[in-house]
C-alpha cells in the first residue's frame, strides 16, 4: 500500500508495532506517520484523536493476541491438552506486547480496561478447562488463578533476563510447569 493510500488498518498494524519496540507512549499520531513515511495529516483521515489510535490498537491486541488464541484453543477437545498447549503458547516467546501493557495498565485507564477483560476471559478460560479435566469448580477457579499468576511472572521475569530461559531450558521449562499445572 502507497503512503497516501494507508488505510486505518495499517495504522493500526503500526500502533501495534510502536506499542511493541517503545510501550503506549511510542503510540502516537506523530511517531507512526514518520514509521509509516507519511505525514501527521494523514492521520486524522482516520482518527480524531490519539486516544482513538490507542483503543483500536489496544482493540487489535486483545482480538488477534489474546481472544483468538483462546478461541483457537478451546476448539481442541481434550482439557489436559487444550491446557498444555496454552502452557507451551506461554512459554514459547517473550510476551512483549502483554509486558509493555502491563507497565502501562497504571497509568493508562484504556490499557487498564483491555488487560482487566483479558485476564477475566483468560482465567475464566483457565478454570473452565479445569472443570472439563475434572477438578472441582472452586479449585478449579484456583488452579486458574495460579496458572495466570504463573504466565504474569513469567513474562516479568524472562523480560527482565531475556537469557533466562533460552533454547532448550524453555522447552524443559514447558514440560515442568505442564507436570505442575496440569491435572492428574
Amino acid at each position: 500500500m502507497t503512503p497516501d493510500r494507508l488505510d486505518r488498518d495499517a495504522w493500526v498494524r503500526a500502533g501495534l508495532a510502536a506499542l511493541e519496540q517503545g510501550g503506549v507512549a511510542a503510540v502516537s499520531a506523530a511517531a507512526i506517520a514518520k514509521s509509516l513515511g507519511v505525514t501527521r495529516g494523514s492521520f486524522y483521515w482516520h482518527f480524531s484523536s490519539r486516544d482513538e489510535l490507542l483503543e483500536a490498537t489496544l482493540e487489535r491486541w486483545e482480538r488477534d493476541h489474546s481472544d483468538a488464541v483462546l478461541d483457537a484453543l478451546a476448539a481442541v477437545p481434550d482439557p489436559r491438552e487444550r491446557l498444555r498447549l496454552l502452557i507451551d503458547a506461554a512459554t514459547s516467546k517473550p510476551p512483549s506486547l502483554f509486558i509493555r501493557l502491563l507497565e502501562a495498565q497504571a497509568s493508562e485507564p484504556a490499557v487498564a480496561a483491555v488487560l482487566n477483560r483479558s485476564r477475566g476471559r483468560r482465567v475464566a478460560f483457565l478454570a473452565a478447562a479445569y472443570r472439563d479435566a475434572g477438578v472441582a469448580p472452586a479449585a478449579a477457579r484456583r488452579r486458574a488463578l495460579a496458572a495466570y499468576a504463573a504466565y504474569v511472572g513469567l513474562a516479568q521475569l524472562v523480560t527482565a533476563d531475556e537469557t533466562l530461559l533460552a533454547g532448550r531450558e524453555r522447552r524443559a521449562f514447558a514440560r515442568e510447569l505442564s507436570a505442575l499445572l496440569l491435572p492428574e
